[in-house]
């Protein structure tokens, strides 16, 4: 290890989370239909594999884009060559024009204000060190994605200070915890560069209410800091109420006499909302000048293909297409999430947050602990990994404050599998109850025995001593 940086041999990464862990453990025995029956099965990815058939078919439709050819010719050399990491000038307009597309064109996007990431993770890092400064905060509503601690803190030294929600309002956020998290900063002697946002939520599954939105940007308006809106999930909203940009909130209020404009910036990808992770497609969206210009410079640590820019500038273009796809995959998803919903609480009397977004539930089964303690949640999700060999992400790793909850994707299998993880769900749940009712049993039984032989005992004593007492006849 001494040949190693300290940043490589630091133990920062977050590797040890239950969240890690538990991929670590379904890797050493994932689930296969034929193969491996009996494997751990996957339902701590939050992917989109649902509608792939949509994407296969645009693409055996129009085979040139990905053959690399322009009205039959192939632009093979063209693509193949450096390419400034300003990015295609017709991928940068298809991708805002879907940005716009996908929140009902109550807003638009200069194409000039988007820098273009191999993902949202480079995108999240890199305002980190647009933002803040090494030992600098930003607030994060918790729970939130265990992969935060990783992505934001690891390489750039920013802290995470978490605005703590609570189940008592379905996990909204408050203005009363806004300002508890900014003191709790300033007393570990933080400074407070900004809030990031995850909307819709991961791992809750809920878009944010314009209230909530308006309380967010009084609140870094009057502190004067920035605010992320990272919106990956934004098109896989398929209930209502439906999903309100922070762009959308900050059109519609009067901020000439403020640079507020200038300290909101927009994360996207097309990751979640068309389950492409695999090609890395993620962006920044920012009206800062200065920031879209020191974070395209920092682009070039990872960039998108020219390739990958030029497949999706000519699949986004397609009107027609995208409209199709956004349509039916948000049927898709409201499918599946109903039933994994309606699964575990029809099957197993376990209970979800009410959610309408994302590719996954927020999980209650506080009524399965031991007791009201983190020590028990992961003794229970220690159970369902090996037990139920199911993968899902405890709370804790989510920084929930409330022992009991748990996140599980249900968009990243096949609906047979998802069937098959509710069976072992209901089957885990059922034989725990069992366990439970045998040692309340034995306890009831441990508890009654000592008493009954003690009072035999002192009724037999009282009996020979009355006896041993009677007077002579």
């Amino acid at each position: 290890m001494g040949l190693l940086s300290r940043k490589a041999a630091c133990n920062s990464h977050g590797q040890d989370s239950s969240y890690f862990l538990g991929w670590e453990e379904y890797e050493k025995n994932p689930y296969d239909e034929k193969k491996n029956p009996s494997g751990i099965i996957q339902m701590g990815l939050a992917e989109n594999q649902l509608s792939f058939d949509l994407l296969e078919s645009w693409l055996a439709r129009n085979p040139e884009p990905a053959a690399f050819k322009r009205e039959g010719e192939s632009i093979f050399r063209e693509l193949a060559l450096f390419q400034d990491y300003h990015g295609l000038p017709a991928f940068k307009k298809s991708m805002v024009d879907f940005m716009s597309e996908i929140r009902g064109n109550k807003v638009t996007f200069n194409p000039n204000n988007l820098v273009l990431t191999a993902g949202s993770t480079p995108a999240n890092e890199t305002l980190m060190f647009c933002l803040a400064n090494p030992g600098e905060a930003f607030l994060l509503p918790a729970p939130y994605y265990p992969g935060f601690d990783r992505d934001l803190k690891w390489r750039t030294g920013v802290e995470i200070v978490p605005i703590q929600c609570s189940s008592s309002n379905n996990f909204q956020i408050t203005e009363s915890a806004l300002e508890e998290a900014y003191k709790s900063a300033q007393k570990q002697n933080l400074k407070v560069k900004g809030v990031l946002l995850i909307n819709p939520s991961n791992p809750l599954g809920t878009t944010a209410t314009r209230e909530e939105l308006n309380l967010l940007v009084n609140f870094v308006d009057d502190k004067n800091i920035h605010i992320i809106s990272d919106e990956i999930y934004s098109g896989t909203v398929f209930d209502s109420p439906g999903f309100v940009s922070i762009s959308e909130i900050l059109k519609n209020r009067n901020h000439k006499d403020s640079n507020l404009s200038d300290r909101v910036h927009i994360v996207y990808s097309l990751s979640k909302d068309l389950g492409l992770p695999g090609f890395r497609i993620g962006a920044i969206y920012s009206e800062n000048e200065d920031v879209v210009s020191a974070a395209t410079k920092m682009s070039s640590f990872g960039l998108v293909s020219s390739q990958t820019q030029h497949l999706f500038s000519q699949m986004l273009s397609d009107k027609k297409f995208t409209s199709n796809y956004l349509k039916e995959n948000r049927i898709r998803l409201m499918k599946r999430h109903d039933m994994l919903v309606s699964g575990l609480r029809n099957a197993a009397g376990i209970n979800c947050l009410n959610s309408n977004a994302g590719l996954f539930c927020w999980v209650d089964m506080r009524h399965l602990l031991k007791a009201k303690t983190f020590e028990a949640e992961k003794d229970l999700w220690k159970r369902i990994l090996f037990e139920a060999k199911l993968n899902v992400s405890p709370g804790a790793s989510c920084h929930c404050t409330e022992p009991g909850w748990f996140r599980m994707c249900f968009a990243n299998m096949s609906e047979e599998t998802l069937n098959l993880s509710i069976t072992r769900i209901k089957d885990f749940v059922d034989s725990f109850n069992t366990e439970n009712n045998v040692n309340r049993r034995q306890q009831r039984r441990l508890l009654r025995s000592p008493r009954i032989g003690l009072t035999k005992w002192v009724m037999r004593l009282s009996s020979s001593v009355s006896h041993d007492c009677e007077p002579e006849r």
